[in-house]
């Protein structure tokens, strides 16, 4: 998968029918960060026939959860769904608590073990979670995007581009 995702590859995917045959007014794409930009799974989704179906012309969000590096991830969904003819709501970014080492550390002890520690390698980590605080943001992001998609509907020429942290 690291030689595919390096390469910004794109993969088959299945879209249930539940989800294709849907009527939305608003769409919300959530994304890992992998290997500094979108993961393959969501790329490919944004660059197939169901995401063109899925999207044109409706509003669309997306959140991205990383360590650090993700505007690349925030910027690709945002480019690959306007490509596709979704309206650009809004995006923002959530980070894992920790830094980037301990945030790494932290998961992979949880993975390997299932449980939440303390220490890994003799190295104190955070729980494995997102940054504290990272609930009410959401609250806050999702609130606003409701304001936005609201404003969509009576188009006004000083309705904002974003909104969040990592929005664009």
């Amino acid at each position: 998968m690291l030689v595919p995702q390096l390469r910004r590859a794109t993969g088959d995917i299945r879209v249930p029918d539940v989800v294709a045959q849907g009527e939305y007014d608003l769409v919300c794409i959530g994304s890992p960060t992998w290997w500094l930009t979108t993961n393959m799974p969501i790329r490919s989704f944004l660059e197939s026939e169901a995401a063109g179906e899925l999207l044109a012309g409706n509003d669309f969000a997306a959140y991205v959860v990383c360590r650090r590096y993700w505007r690349n991830n925030l910027r690709t969904v945002k480019k690959l769904g306007t490509k596709q003819g979704g309206d650009w709501l809004a995006g923002m970014h959530f980070a894992f608590a920790g830094g980037q080492i301990r945030s790494f550390l932290a998961l992979v002890s949880y993975l390997a073990t299932g449980e939440i520690r303390e220490r890994y390698l003799k190295v104190r980590i955070p729980a494995t979670n997102l940054k504290p605080g990272y609930d009410e943001a959401a609250r806050r992001f999702a609130e606003r995007l409701a304001d936005r998609h609201d404003a969509e509907e009576r188009p006004r020429a000083d309705a904002p581009t974003a909104v969040g942290r990592g929005s664009g």
